[in-house]
């Protein structure tokens, strides 16, 4: 099973995007990362989360960093996602059972396209719209009682609510109230 769990907002979340953001550049090879992110609820203030800090990590190759990367995170405690069907994207998740009670950490590496900066702009769309923040705070209530057993039908429910914010924000307009 895989619990849906939503949480107040904790301000503690960005010093630890800060503190694993640290470790990971310390522990990847150099020239490999172009930029990295907080992205995800947990990096807008005030909004409800699954307390999972998710990390996104631009680099120069997806393939290169297949080939570097996964060693130096596995030995920060990421579990390696081989079988992703996204090639394009690596996946790392920390805080697996048995090895921990629950996720703490999620890393997506990619590299610089449209998907990643659209990562970005529902974040910041978020991060400067109280309103919309709660409208997608109601959502993930919702979303977290119908899905209360499945983490991924949680997420697939909420791509409709993300491809609209993305549509308005392209079209220069508000988001709907």
């Amino acid at each position: 099973m895989d619990e849906v769990e939503l949480l107040s907002y904790d301000p503690s979340w960005p010093a630890r995007y800060d503190a694993e953001a640290e470790r990971l550049l310390a522990a990847l090879p150099e020239g490999l990362v172009l930029r990295m992110e907080h992205f995800g609820s947990t990096a807008v203030p005030g909004l409800l989360a699954k307390p999972v800090i998710d990390i996104l990590v631009a680099v120069t190759s997806i393939e290169e960093a297949r080939e570097q990367a996964v060693g130096p995170m596995e030995a920060l405690g990421y579990a390696f996602w081989a079988e992703n069907p996204r090639r394009h994207r690596l996946f790392f998740v920390k805080g697996l059972p048995p090895a921990a009670a629950r996720r703490s950490h999620h890393v997506h590496m990619i590299e610089p396209s449209p998907e990643m900066w659209d990562l970005l702009l529902i974040r910041d769309i978020l991060r400067d719209d109280p309103q919309e923040a709660a409208r997608y705070a109601a959502l993930k209530r919702e979303l977290a009682v119908r899905h209360r057993e499945d983490r991924e039908a949680y997420t697939g429910a909420k791509a409709g609510y993300m491809a609209g914010l993305l549509a308005r924000a392209r079209g220069g307009s508000a988001p709907a109230s």
